[in-house]
């Protein structure tokens, strides 16, 4: 089983002192994160270009088997028409990602919550996803946050397209835990400062059942699904961010949940 345990981006001021030891240089904390956690979500990439020396240097940066998610550009996701953002898609798969090497992971196509389901319109935007950029194979997950998405239809086109329906645990929209891709993508959004790590520690040691449940090729109980069929039993590589929520708490909830999971 494989299961990839992380945080979203790595610069974060409260961290220092807190995650980041004392004086720790700022730019070497992505060589200190990459250390204490399996993956992180990069969400720079979500705001603007990045240059190809750039994602380069985080390749190697961090150890192998170290993998990075990407959260896709907002001008391809925001707006009116999914459909149209062809252009927009090529240019964020064509900045140079591949630079990134093995250490790619999936790719987030992340919506607004404002974002109602058009089906005829998302139906395109899946096939403008490209399967590879420069002979490297590319994985999309996206997340949607609009009830409107909670139907049959759209749990169907993405597992035609083979792309992931991100699970994201959250207390602000609703959620979709059917499984569509080879993979599983979630995101735990509901973290709260009050816990050292985030979250009671007996949520913690479930989350690490269900992560084991996710990667083993199964489908946990308990979670809201649409659909009442069970995917294909085979093994899913699953990656799981802390992200949201009491930011400040995400490291240490990444780090308790990997020594529950490598226990």
């Amino acid at each position: 089983m494989t299961i990839r345990i992380g945080i979203g981006g790595w610069t974060y001021e409260p961290w220092r002192g807190t995650f980041y030891p004392e004086k720790w240089p700022q730019k070497r904390e992505l060589d200190y994160a990459a250390g204490h956690v399996t993956a992180i979500e990069i969400n720079g990439t979500y705001y603007g270009r990045q240059k190809p020396a750039t994602f380069a240097a985080w390749a190697k940066a961090v150890p192998d088997g170290f993998v990075f998610s990407l959260k896709a550009s907002r001008y391809c996701t925001n707006r009116k028409v999914l459909a149209e953002a062809g252009e927009s898609i090529a240019k964020f798969t064509g900045q140079g990602i591949v630079e990134l090497g093995d250490r790619l992971g999936p790719i987030l196509w992340q919506f607004m919550a404002t974002k109602t389901f058009d089906a005829d319109d998302f139906a395109a935007f899946l096939k403008l996803l490209p399967d590879r950029q420069d002979g490297v194979a590319l994985r999309h997950a996206v997340q949607v946050r609009h009830e409107s998405f909670a139907v049959p239809e759209f749990v169907a086109m993405c597992r035609d397209a083979g792309v992931a329906i991100v699970f994201a645990q959250s207390a602000e929209y609703p959620v979709i835990a059917d499984i569509t891709g080879d993979f599983v993508y979630a995101r735990l959004e509901d973290a709260e400062e009050r816990f050292v790590a985030g979250y009671a520690p007996t949520a913690l040691d479930d989350w690490a059942g269900k992560a084991k449940i996710w990667a083993a090729g199964g489908r946990p109980q308990g979670l809201p699904y649409v659909e009442d069929a069970t995917p294909p039993n085979q093994p899913r590589e699953t990656f799981m961010f802390f992200i949201n929520g009491a930011k400040v708490r995400a490291p240490q909830a990444a780090m308790a949940l990997i020594a529950r999971i490598t226990a």
